[in-house]
């Protein structure tokens, strides 16, 4: 893989800052991680499923996605302060901090939410996005904004300024979730094959595919920047952890049952696996290629999404109780459980 140069011309202030605070991350991270126990637990009204959720540290606001519209609550009182409507079929929320502005992916109407994140308000609508958009991501040295498309197996390209699409190409298998690095490349996993791609972002052309042969379709993916490592949440209870400039795989780690999301606090040095099995693993990064497990905590069935703030440290995780499985029907044949009413809430983990 070869390395990443801005021109002046496409370098924007949020790229040097990211660049600047890569170069001045320490070489070592906390040494001794905290323990970690569910401190607290938010009632969020609604029976819609869910997906992704994520943090806006600034405003202390939880973004939770709720089928047609998102749940948007207040992080220090666990209250309902806004709900963003007309997104159908949404699956995840990326935050542009530089432009105040926040995007969500609408599987079911093919489109992109554009909103404010100081008001809330709904200002854009980004359409031709492509067919079932999920996981989301701003990439800020660019001010781009990626979409990756289950249905039609595609990830597109949104300039996050004019809010125009500017490129769309085959991810060739069923893209998940996807960070970037300071390096300028984009990875996402890709369940289906067992392996994450990579993306030059300047070109938006895919320049590599590592194959991960004792994962069996990852979902999570985060990234330890500063020393080059990608977390690869697999959904046989492993986790990769992946070289981002060789693509090898330094080191497997034992996670818990049905696990999604993943995600690296670099001043801890811990890596969040969510298992909808009900449990929260944390692995403290030792070095760059050795792990440890430190915890497989207690949470809830069904809790397979999450979201770290990194400036508390805290972990945010949602989950409900689920009624019994209706019997399949002609117009139904795989029904799915209800969630039962007055149970969704939203979890707290945070270190002692």
């Amino acid at each position: 893989m070869k390395n990443f140069s801005f021109s002046s011309s496409t370098m924007t202030a949020a790229g040097a800052a990211l660049l600047l605070q890569i170069a001045l991350a320490p070489a070592a991270q906390a040494a001794t991680p905290e323990n970690y126990k569910i401190v607290a637990r938010y009632p969020v009204t609604g029976v819609e499923g869910w997906d992704y959720i994520a943090v806006d540290s600034q405003r202390s606001h939880l973004f939770v996605s709720r089928s047609d519209h998102v749940q948007v609550i207040d992080t220090r009182s666990g209250e309902l302060v806004a709900n963003i409507a007309d997104t159908a079929g949404v699956h995840g929320v990326a935050f542009a901090q530089d432009l105040k502005l926040g995007f969500t992916s609408n599987g079911r109407a093919g489109t992109i939410t554009v909103f404010e994140l100081d008001s809330l308000k709904t200002i854009d609508t980004i359409k031709d996005v492509g067919a079932g958009p999920d996981s989301i991501m701003y990439y800020p040295p660019l001010q781009r904004i990626y979409s990756f498309n289950g249905k039609d197996q595609s990830v597109t390209v949104v300039d996050a300024v004019t809010r125009k699409v500017i490129a769309k190409l085959p991810a060739s298998g069923q893209p998940e979730f996807a960070v970037g690095d300071s390096l300028g490349h984009v990875f996402f996993n890709v369940e289906d094959k067992n392996e994450i791609a990579v993306l030059d972002a300047q070109s938006s052309k895919i320049v590599q595919r590592w194959t991960m042969p004792a994962c069996d379709g990852p979902s999570g993916l985060a990234i330890d920047d500063a020393h080059h490592r990608l977390f690869s949440v697999c959904g046989n209870r492993k986790m990769m952890v992946v070289d981002a400039i060789s693509g090898k795989t330094v080191a497997t780690v034992a996670i818990g049952d049905r696990p999604d999301a993943a995600a690296f606090d670099p001043a801890s040095g811990l890596v969040f696996v969510s298992n909808g099995g009900g449990t929260l693993t944390v692995v403290h990064e030792d070095t760059a290629d050795k792990y440890t497990v430190t915890a497989n905590l207690a949470t809830q069935k069904g809790a397979r999404t999450m979201a770290l703030d990194p400036a508390t440290h805290r972990v945010y995780l949602v989950s409900g109780t689920f009624g019994a499985t209706p019997a399949p029907t002609a117009a139904n044949p795989r029904p799915h459980a209800p969630l039962l009413p007055d149970t969704f809430n939203v979890l707290v983990a945070a270190p002692n």
